[in-house]
């Protein structure tokens, strides 16, 4: 009756600089900024995608084709990107991390 309710949750955490040596490393990996638009325009990290986060249920198998793929989500504070890693996990994706808020990212942002 309660199952999922206390349930562990079925994405991993990520912190910032585990996705910039990542990003250094040119791995392959989406990177999805959940934010407004206006928020992604005011700053964000490089090679992410914009998908803010009334969008991901719909837009999301544009840029993921795979359910296996590795997928990185960001917002300003971490509870969007938690949101949403919830949803991409429930949408049936396997490899979804959350690094929580662009505000603990302490490297360089594309404006």
């Amino acid at each position: 009756m309660f199952k999922g309710l206390f349930g562990s949750k079925k994405y991993a955490s990520i912190s910032p600089s585990e996705v910039k040596v990542k990003l250094d490393k040119k791995e392959k990996f989406l990177l999805f900024d959940v934010r407004s638009p206006e928020e992604y325009s005011g700053g964000h990290i490089a090679h992410s995608i914009n998908l803010p986060l009334p969008a991901v249920t719909s837009a999301v198998s544009k840029y993921a084709r795979s359910k296996d793929a590795e997928i990185v989500v960001y917002c300003q504070s971490g509870a969007r990107s938690s949101k949403a890693a919830g949803v991409l996990a429930e949408m049936g994706y396997t490899n979804v991390k959350n690094m929580g808020g662009i505000s603990s990212w302490g490297y360089a942002v594309v404006r």
